[in-house]
């Protein structure tokens, strides 16, 4: 993953210009660039940055960054074709937004080495938390909400390559649910119903490839429990394991 917090204005102002030659457009990008940003650091403590003075970054959050870190990201993938690495490396890069990997045959070690290069010169930097290089017939890794690599097979054991909704994926999901199914949600249940299914639609529709069992199945155990306990606090009810009173 690319950190995109010291992308250069300039050269994103260039990439932009080649797209955009509206002068009062352009302007309008260059002062939200220069915008000051209200964060909080890891203690929760208010902080500003950027601000006039400010040359690197886009603003998070904001509702262009992720366009514009395209834009800018676009550089590095005309720079992989038009060098034809991966004819090179025997590999094969795909990416989205600001996330990507490189599914390389034994040359994964040498595409890494390019990519910190390329990154380094157009003012980025590689994510290092996030970057790593696994072998996909031993170990697993995360992409897109997806887990990739060796999966058993639950009725006779055998191994084999897949993809899974990943474990974080399946937490995302059971805390949005949770947010709905709040005691403090008063509205009427047709619509909290109507919310949770639009809700699991869309992910489910998203996560349609692959091994999906295991995860669909904790999801409906998740939601069944979390809307028992919903109704039976919204009408009262008392749970079957509850000891009569007297």
């Amino acid at each position: 993953m690319v950190s995109f917090d010291t992308i250069p204005h300039s050269e994103l102002m260039q990439c932009v210009a080649r797209r955009i030659v509206d002068k009062h457009m352009l302007h309008l990008l260059k002062m939200w660039l220069k915008v000051p940003v209200e964060e909080r650091d890891e203690k929760g403590r208010k902080k500003l940055t950027g601000g006039r003075d400010n040359d690197r970054g886009t603003p998070q959050g904001g509702v262009i960054s992720p366009l514009l870190a395209n834009l800018y990201m676009n550089r590095m993938l005309k720079g992989w074709n038009n060098t034809k690495r991966g004819e090179q490396f025997r590999a094969k890069l795909v990416n989205y937004a600001d996330d990507f990997v490189i599914l390389s045959r034994g040359h994964a070690e040498e595409a890494l080495n390019w990519t910190r290069g390329v990154v380094t010169k157009l003012g980025l930097t590689l994510n290092e938390a996030k970057t790593s290089i696994k072998e996909a017939r031993k170990g697993s890794f995360n992409f897109l909400g997806y887990t990739f690599g060796p999966h058993r097979f639950r009725k006779d054991g055998h191994w084999y390559l897949g993809a899974s909704p990943s474990k974080k994926a399946v937490d995302r999901l059971k805390q949005k649910v949770g947010e709905v199914l709040v005691p403090g949600n008063k509205e009427p249940w047709p619509e909290v119903k109507g919310q949770l299914n639009r809700m699991l639609r869309g992910w489910s529709a998203y996560f349609s490839y692959g091994t999906r069992t295991q995860a669909y199945r904790a999801i409906d155990n998740h939601v069944y429990q979390r809307v028992r306990h919903f109704l039976r606090k919204r009408h009262k009810v008392q749970s079957r394991h509850h000891p009569l009173q007297r």
